[in-house]
């Protein structure tokens, strides 16, 4: 005979709490969904399904414990598990708008967006959003019921919060689970609802919500605010808030992971010869200075001017990507100029006859 503790690994005077989340590890791990074809493993489920059923039910588990495999009655070999355990296993009441079984539903989760600029979401923010929400109603606090009334078991489901119907399966009995229809799964009524929110416990409310941006958030990630979502019909625990961060482009800086992206255009006479200006940082203007015979494309690295790591610490790097304007056009004299210039570092350029400087001439004339 198997032992029933052994087999969902605890010990026999585990809690029930215990049990329940023994069960629900190893639903997950054996569930024959997660594994296709596994003989062993579809087995080993049953018999877990089967062990927890029976350990479950506190009266069972007396008999059991008392009189051992031969004490479990109706839960024989061929009894299958419950269904709504089975799905409790693996959302675990969890998700969008989910809820336990025997009690006020969890409320929704909602979703907003907030608009940040680069500074901002570089160093975080506090910002106020405000929404149209669900919220707990003034006249009954959330309860559902008239002031001074209160929420009774319903006589559908005994305060359980489903209803379950027993069919026979080629592996036994089998036992679904459904929210009762009555209570909508809550296991409890209100007798007498509130005049005000007709019972839900909840109003229409406008709420102004206020939101921690953390430092090195990037467009496009999530904030959530566990518990500021909207509220829970008749006092249930309120859904979860998340925002979405939206980050505006920034007119001279480009973000790449913690790393921002500069790109100066400076004249070729500066290139050649060198110079000083400044750049826009997250912290302010700050000088640089390009070193004579510059050539395009060259890569000025700031260190520690970049945007600070989410949830951790340091800053990124400031990359200035350096880039020489060729002027297009020139006047008569600066393209002599150009000239000398290219005679004296013995540079082949287009005769003035057929080239270039004979169309500036016959544009301007010549000197």
């Amino acid at each position: 005979m198997t032992d029933f503790y052994e087999l969902l690994g605890v010990a026999p005077n585990a809690t029930d709490d215990e049990i329940k989340r023994a069960y629900r590890q190893l639903a997950r791990e054996l569930h024959p969904d997660a594994n296709p074809g596994d003989v062993a493993s579809e087995e080993r489920f049953k018999e877990v399904s089967a062990a927890y059923e029976v350990l479950r039910d506190p009266e069972r588990r007396r008999r059991y414990d008392t009189f051992g495999d031969e004490g479990r009655g109706a839960a024989g070999g061929g009894e299958a598990f419950g269904f709504g355990d089975l799905f409790d296993a693996f959302f675990s009441g969890g998700g969008f708008g989910g809820g336990g079984r025997g009690g006020p539903p969890r409320g929704q989760d909602a979703e907003t967006t907030v608009q940040l600029d680069l500074v901002e979401a570089a160093f975080g923010v506090t910002t106020t959003v405000e929404l149209d929400l669900p919220g707990p109603c003034d006249r009954c606090d959330g309860s559902g019921g008239e002031p001074g009334t209160h929420a009774e078991q319903c006589p559908e489901c005994g305060g359980s919060g489903e209803g379950r119907q027993i069919r026979k399966s080629i592996l036994g009995q089998l036992v679904t689970a459904a929210p009762c229809f009555r209570c909508e799964g809550s296991g409890q009524v209100v007798p007498n609802p509130c005049t005000q929110c007709r019972g839900d416990g909840r109003v229409r409310t406008r709420r102004e919500i206020e939101v921690e941006v953390p430092a090195g958030i990037d467009d496009g990630q999530r904030l959530r605010l566990p518990g500021r979502g909207p509220a829970a019909p008749r006092g249930g625990v309120a859904g979860d808030l998340y925002v979405l961060v939206r980050v505006r482009s920034h007119p001279t800086l480009e973000r790449h992971g913690v790393d921002l992206v500069h790109r100066s255009t400076i004249a070729m006479t500066q290139a050649a010869l060198g110079a000083s200006f400044d750049i826009d940082t997250l912290d302010g203007e700050e000088r640089i200075t390009v070193e004579p015979g510059t050539q395009p494309g060259h890569l000025l690295r700031l260190r520690g001017r970049g945007v600070p790591v989410l949830n951790g610490r340091g800053r990124g790097d400031l990359i200035v990507e350096i880039n020489v304007d060729v002027p297009h056009k020139l006047s008569a004299e600066e393209a002599e100029l150009l000239a000398q210039f290219a005679s004296l570092r013995g540079e082949e350029i287009d005769p003035p006859e057929t080239g270039f400087f004979s169309k500036l001439r016959s544009a301007f004339g010549d000197r």
